[in-house]
């Protein structure tokens, strides 16, 4: 298994100097949850971008990076706004692995919870040996990635 971080939510922590929330060029809040579990996880901080700055150049790194590892199923930690985008880009893409993205709606810095409970359910999903494909995990939901959508007016996710 490998967690690639690439950013969004999820990790965003807060810049007093700027007053800003900011993603920072590390993986600490995935590094804190996996503090909690028993298991050992490989993992790689790959684009540490807000997703709605997240271009088709670095949808494309990140299958480089799922073609060239010698895993064979991942976790994506990836902004809420684009992941639809960028799981599709990787269906096409992929039918031999197995590849989970998940995210969160407010950084892990300031609510824990929702971060924590996000990735506990994609690593206990893929100690379960799923099927190939690229699927989303939200709110404490799990679906293949084109039947979960963010519903941008409840602020949650939910099945299609």
């Amino acid at each position: 298994m490998l967690i690639l971080n690439s950013g969004g939510t999820f990790n965003k922590r807060y810049n007093a100097r700027q007053g800003t929330l900011d993603v920072p060029y590390d993986n600490q809040a995935i590094e804190k949850i996996l503090e909690s579990t028993y298991g050992v996880y490989k993992q790689a901080g790959i684009v540490y971008k807000d997703s709605l700055e997240i271009t088709s150049e670095d949808r494309k790194m990140i299958a480089n990076i799922i073609s060239e590892s010698e895993e064979n199923v991942f976790i994506i930690v990836h902004g809420t706004d684009t992941m639809h985008l960028t799981a599709e880009f990787l269906s096409e893409v992929f039918d031999d692995r197995v590849i989970i993205i998940t995210g969160a709606m407010k950084p892990f810095e300031i609510d824990n919870i929702e971060g924590t409970l996000n990735l506990g359910i994609a690593i206990g999903f893929l100690h379960a040996e799923p099927r190939n494909g690229v699927y989303i995990t939200m709110n404490g939901l799990l679906s293949s990635w084109n039947k979960i959508e963010k519903n941008r007016a409840e602020g949650k996710f939910e099945l299609v």
